[in-house]
């Protein structure tokens, strides 16, 4: 059942991203290794992508590039770099995952169209109607009506998650064909995550919607944002998108090894905001 929602939340303050610290350091890290992925829409789920770019850090070690591992090819497509993942999440490794794409939709989508808030729910709704998973399916076949059956759930541009507000920059989910767009990646890589959370069975936990604290010891699965940390790495010759997936694992690194990881697990947020965000999701390191 749909619970009665009130027609606006609270709103969040559009000033620029803050990264807050933890007053007492955690003891000792949550991860053993992080993976950093700059996320691309583009093509088929089997078209090798020079923009979608993976990172890992093992403990202390330096970020370094993990290139694909399909033979003759130079570049990850969607569908080989979904089995890597699934391959490294069922590893008994605590992995912290951060990736760049949204994770869900605002609360309007889940209104306007009768959804339960249960976001499982929504992932096996959205893969029904836009199956971007499929081989040889491009986003925009779905888009134009030739294939699934996206009109039934197109949603608006006018639509916000919180923390696309909270950002004061990122645009809507929903927001396609336009610089700086995560729309494509986002209506791409959300059947890819049910893929995952299928093949992991339960093994890895995708923050905040399986709570926002997980357990010691899990590895997790989180949206994340480049454009809040990539200011703080030198580009040192990396391409945009390199550049992209590496800021995000050395973040994550830096910030579990640190001890300032539950600042942003535990982000700043009313009771009536953290409902929302339990469904619509946010972005790992936004305060």
């Amino acid at each position: 059942m749909v619970r009665a929602r009130s027609a606006a939340m609270p709103a969040c303050p559009s000033d620029p991203p803050r990264l807050r610290l933890v007053p007492k350091p955690e003891k000792k890290p949550r991860f053993a290794r992080y993976i950093g992925i700059d996320y691309s829409g583009a093509e088929v789920p089997t078209s090798p992508l020079k923009g979608l770019r993976a990172y890992v850090a093992d403990g202390d070690g330096p970020p370094r590039e993990a290139t694909t591992t399909e033979p003759g090819r130079k570049y990850w497509c969607r569908q080989a770099l979904t089995d890597w993942l699934a391959q490294r999440l069922g590893e008994d490794i605590p992995t912290l995952v951060g990736i760049d794409h949204g994770f869900s939709f605002p609360l309007a989508y889940f209104e306007q169209y009768g959804l339960p808030d249960d976001w499982p729910a929504f992932l096996d709704d959205f893969a029904a109607h836009w199956p971007t998973d499929e081989p040889y399916m491009y986003v925009d076949f779905i888009r134009q009506g030739a294939f699934g059956d996206g009109a039934a759930r197109m949603g608006s541009s006018r639509w916000r998650r919180l923390c696309e507000i909270r950002t004061g920059r990122a645009k809507s989910v929903f927001h396609f064909d336009v610089p700086g767009s995560v729309a494509k990646a986002t209506f791409a890589g959300l059947t890819m995550l049910r893929r995952i959370r299928q093949e992991t069975d339960g093994k890895a936990v995708f923050w905040p919607f399986d709570g926002f604290m997980p357990p010691a010891g899990a590895s997790v699965v989180a949206e994340a944002y480049p454009s809040l940390v990539s200011h703080l790495y030198p580009r040192n010759g990396r391409t945009p998108d390199q550049h992209d997936a590496f800021c995000l694992c050395a973040w994550l690194q830096a910030t579990d090894r640190a001890g300032r990881l539950s600042a942003f697990l535990e982000p700043s947020l009313s009771d009536a905001e953290r409902e929302a965000v339990a469904i619509e999701g946010w972005i790992l390191g936004l305060a």
